[in-house]
């Protein structure tokens, strides 16, 4: 199974529109690995798309994907749903009559599901591709688990209760994959010495090279948010043999460049670790 890094930024992409601080002029200027879009996952081999940002319809065309059987969402937020109509794109058949659409599996899990019908439309979204043909929704309770080919998924709850990671076993190896909300969340027992984990970066409240203050303490997003040094930790409990960084905030300030020395000054104490980067292809 190969894992592809569609989207490695967060809830702000790099470059920001109309941002001229340094990070995004770099951005603009040479694109990726220094830009990055909203964060999005690609499962080779069961074909499953985790989360549609709204630059799905660009990250899918740049990819290598020529398949997808399935769609899962981590949780309700805009960075994560809101290029859902590529759902419609793929399926959809605009030109026979009358239409033979190929329905996309959507996977829910069920906090997810609830949430969609609180939330900016998704559920009226998907009940419409539904209607139409476009989708087949699946909604998963909390101890169901996808199986598709040879891959198990098995969605879980974090911290955040609202949000879901998922534990992924294909031919004897175990990937965790957890797009976004580290926060407070510990790993169990079970989860430890896995073969590979991909986990959101966190918020860089203070330079990790500098020391210098990004954030105010008194800032609420740290009340809601892992950051970095929380993050750091959760790695150091988790001991996986692979860790992959995700989810890197515009806000942040930091270049793809300092991100490579962040890897190098904490693999000198035994901490490894790499940040993702958009179109990256990892084998599992």
């Amino acid at each position: 199974m190969n894992i592809e890094f569609l989207g490695t930024g967060g809830a702000m992409s790099i470059p920001r529109p109309l941002c001229t601080c340094k990070v995004c002029i770099e951005a603009r200027e040479k694109g990726v690995p220094y830009s990055r879009t909203g964060p999005s996952i690609f499962l080779h081999g069961p074909d499953l798309l985790i989360d549609t940002p709204e630059d799905s319809y660009v990250q899918i065309n740049r990819s290598t994907i020529r398949e997808i059987n399935g769609v899962l969402y981590s949780h309700w937020h805009p960075d994560h749903v809101m290029g859902r109509r590529v759902v419609e794109s793929i399926s959809a058949d605009w030109r026979n009559h009358p239409p033979e659409n190929d329905p996309v599996d959507v996977f829910l899990p069920e906090q997810v599901h609830n949430d969609f019908d609180r939330f900016l439309g998704s559920g009226d979204h998907f009940n419409f591709f539904k209607e139409q043909g476009y989708a087949t929704v699946h909604k998963l309770s909390d101890d169901e688990n996808i199986q598709m080919s040879d891959t198990t998924i098995y969605p879980f709850r974090l911290a955040e209760s609202y949000v879901y990671g998922f534990l992924i076993e294909n031919d004897g190896r175990n990937v965790l994959i957890i797009m976004d909300e580290l926060n407070n969340w510990q790993p169990p027992e079970f989860m430890k010495n896995i073969d590979v984990a991909i986990l959101p970066a966190g918020i860089f409240d203070v330079h990790p090279l500098t020391g210098e203050i990004l954030v105010s303490p008194d800032h609420p997003v740290l009340k809601e948010e892992a950051t970095f040094k929380e993050t750091v930790e959760v790695i150091e409990k988790l001991g996986a043999k692979e860790v992959y960084l995700t989810h890197i905030e515009e806000v942040n300030g930091l270049s793809h460049d300092t991100l490579k020395v962040v890897e190098e000054k904490y693999a000198e104490k035994g901490i490894r670790f790499t940040f993702a980067y958009d179109t990256q292809i990892i084998s599992i």
